[in-house]
């Protein structure tokens, strides 16, 4: 079953799995506890608003967390050379996984975050060089 959330007015489709079949959930567009997992999606960082006083210049130089959640892993490290759309770290928010990506090609100056760590909306994950 597909379902449409919005993430900062912005509309993404999202798969749920729904155990026993669509006709046992009773309300529609209900899901009872237990009854759905939601498969991972892919989010592509784009700039966000944020407090100027957290970056010092380009704000093409950073990654920012799409969603506020919990740091499940993280793909890269200092010095490693990203192409766009790259792997950089997996955040876990309400049971649903979201890959952030490399916002374009770089090579990795800093890592802002660890995994287990939790991260705020717009919070630099990583710096570019």
């Amino acid at each position: 079953m597909k379902i449409q959330i919005m993430v900062e007015g912005k509309p993404y489709e999202v798969e749920v799995d729904v155990e026993g079949g669509e006709d046992h959930l009773g309300v529609p567009g209900h899901l009872p506890a237990g009854m759905a997992t939601i498969q991972s999606t892919r989010v592509s960082t784009a700039p966000r608003p944020h407090s100027p006083s957290e970056v010092d210049g380009d704000e093409s130089k950073v990654c920012r967390s799409p969603v506020a959640g919990i740091v499940a892993r993280v793909c890269v490290q200092p010095g490693k050379e990203l192409q766009l759309d790259d792997l950089i770290v997996v955040l876990e928010a309400m049971k649903m996984e979201t890959s952030v990506t490399a916002p374009s090609a770089g090579k990795v100056k800093s890592v802002k975050v660890a995994p287990g760590q939790a991260v705020k909306l717009n919070q630099i994950l990583v710096e570019f060089e």
